[in-house]
């Protein structure tokens, strides 16, 4: 069997026009059905029903079209793999992170991560952190950077830090040294609060502040980065991980509103992995042991 069989064939099912499938691939439509032709040869199985231009799977051929990706899956990563020695990585694995982790502490972790080991080889995907804990069992990861605690027995969840939460205004044009403190009731009372920008806090948080503030009005907002913009346009202030906010704060962009009658609870961070291998168990002490 050879390969470009296969590619015709997952390309075909994908568009359902042997003409189609020639262009995508830039060879002749008598390539193509002699590709198909020899595939179904090989595999015993008419794949397609024909019916003039347009073409379908048969049920063999949906039955097959699982394995035809799963073989050109299983040759591109093996490919890659020689890819990455001919490189000079000798080892590689990839890491599921959520979008609020991948905004703030992964460039400066992978940064210094990286310096010191040059022949590791890491793929980052981007995934949120409801979705991570599936993303690691299926293993489509090696390892899950997530806002989320994982109580999956087949995985490992080991917690890397806790972040301090904070209640962000935008910059009221008042000298920061010379004007009286932010008031919190006042803040609240005047401003719509930004909600359920982070997986893992908001529902406990929001109990406490109906508690205290039962009319506050409210708005969700599902990013952090989107919450701070809203902020210094005015459309509100939220309750954000003091990591999230640090350089706006220097800057003076955004202010810390002194928050007391309200327990605020942290922000977690925790590392979820299926296997505990050599690389993975390195990579999750160096991030555990990095200062946020």
């Amino acid at each position: 069997m050879e390969f470009n069989w296969l590619t015709t064939f997952i390309t075909a099912a994908e568009c359902e026009n042997f003409r189609r499938t020639a262009e995508i691939l830039y060879i002749s439509q008598p390539s193509v059905t002699v590709h198909i032709k020899s595939l179904e040869k090989e595999v015993g199985a008419v794949l397609f029903h024909r019916d003039g231009k347009r073409i379908k799977l048969t049920e063999e051929g949906k039955r097959y079209l699982v394995h035809a990706k799963e073989l050109i899956h299983v040759y591109q990563r093996g490919l890659e793999d020689m890819k990455s020695l001919s490189q000079g990585y000798t080892s590689q694995f990839s890491i599921a992170i959520s979008p609020l982790i991948a905004d703030t502490i992964l460039p400066s972790v992978l940064k210094r991560y990286l310096s010191k080991n040059p022949n590791v080889e890491i793929n980052v995907k981007i995934i949120e952190s409801i979705d991570i804990e599936k993303a690691v069992l299926e293993e489509e990861v090696d390892i899950g950077l997530s806002c989320l605690n994982s109580t999956d027995p087949e995985l490992v969840c080991k917690p890397l830090y806790q972040d301090k939460l904070i209640l962000v205004t935008a910059q009221d044009g008042r000298d920061s040294e010379s004007a009286p403190p932010l008031d919190e009731a006042e803040v609240l009372n005047k401003n719509y609060l930004l909600t359920n920008n982070h997986p893992g806090y908001w529902d406990v948080l929001l109990k406490k502040i109906k508690s205290i503030y039962p009319s506050q009005r409210m708005m969700k907002v599902s990013q952090v980065h989107i919450t701070k913009r809203f902020i210094k346009e005015g459309l509100g202030v939220s309750f954000l991980p003091i990591s999230t906010v640090r350089r706006e704060l220097l800057e003076g962009t955004l202010l810390e509103v002194d928050c007391h009658s309200i327990s605020l609870p942290d922000a977690n961070t925790y590392a979820i992995m299926k296997y505990e291998h050599t690389r993975q168990k390195e990579f999750v002490e160096f991030v555990s042991h990095f200062r946020f």
